[in-house]
């Protein structure tokens, strides 16, 4: 499976159109230069919506000029429900997608980023769609048998790579562990892995799972899924949709498809998400919520 770098039709055009259309990136329920209007209006004025994406499979990447991915299918089920018919993308590195969207950009990330203290001060996030567990890609037969991230830093001599601003790095900082490179893409860590530039890839482990089986040729392999431990708390690790802080209405209408449509029946969740590699387990629970995410109370999630 070779990584594309296409950009959806027209994607220059678009952005450009939604730049201006923003601002110069504004965005905001207030709309730009003072008018009334809402970027929510505005959307289903022009009947299309740019999201912003990595390349991160399974959750949404572009291939043979085709957006696919679970996020996608989830965006153009809620967004068509808000009379937004299409939906368009454009691809940037992971560490680039909330300022490109605070930029004007595109108008929502499309990416299952996870909902962290951090983040939550630069975005609004809507409500948890994606729970999360973290795993390790490593050589097959897995020689430094490595398990979680605790065996990382046990070792002491492992040469780790992580996502450029992912989660994982979050928490391999936390713990003290040592961070051999960033990479920009989940590509650019299985290949520094099967090129035997680092030892082991953190990431979600749905993600390294779906690349490694469709990658059968790089020579590697993933540990069982962990969920990290800080400080004696496991880490709750929650995506969802991400909009400029200012786009309130944009944001309470996603929430509200959203809920109806798609999280509130593990049915209806699966019908969505369930072929690109997500089972119920990936389903957020109702006590884990954005507002405590947002707050980092991990404590009362346990």
């Amino acid at each position: 499976m070779k990584r594309t770098k296409f950009r959806v039709g027209m994607a220059a055009a678009s952005v450009l159109a939604l730049g201006m259309m923003a601002g110069c990136g504004s965005g905001g329920d207030s709309g730009s230069n003072g008018s009334d209007e809402s970027t929510l209006a505005k959307l289903k004025d022009k009947g299309t919506i740019t999201v912003g994406i990595a390349d991160e499979r399974p959750y949404s990447w572009v291939e043979n000029g085709e957006a696919k991915g679970a996020t996608i299918a989830m965006h153009k089920k809620i967004f068509k429900k808000m009379g937004i018919d299409n939906v368009k993308v454009e691809e940037v590195d992971w560490n680039s997608l909330i300022p490109g969207l605070n930029a004007g950009r595109f108008d929502a990330i499309s990416a299952g980023m996870s909902i962290l203290p951090d983040r939550c001060k630069q975005a609004a996030f809507s409500d948890p769609e994606i729970m999360y567990t973290t795993s390790l890609m490593v050589k097959k037969g897995n020689p430094m048998n490595l398990t979680d991230l605790k065996s990382v830093k046990k070792k002491g001599d492992v040469k780790l790579a992580v996502l450029n601003g992912g989660i994982e790095d979050g928490y391999a900082k936390k713990m003290g562990i040592k961070i051999s490179q960033t990479v920009k893409d989940s590509q650019s860590g299985m290949d520094a892995v099967s090129n035997g530039r680092a030892d082991a890839f953190a990431m979600t482990a749905i993600s390294l799972n779906w690349m490694a089986k469709n990658n059968p040729d790089a020579g590697v392999t993933t540990t069982p899924a962990f969920t990290a431990v800080i400080k004696g708390v496991k880490q709750v690790g929650a995506g969802s949709t991400v909009f400029r802080k200012d786009d309130k209405k944009l944001l309470k209408e996603y929430n509200k498809i959203l809920g109806n449509t798609i999280t509130d029946s593990t049915k209806d969740y699966l019908s969505v998400v369930g072929k690109y590699g997500f089972t119920k387990e990936n389903l957020p629970p109702k006590n884990v919520t954005t507002k405590k995410l947002c707050a980092g109370n991990l404590k009362d999630l346990q």
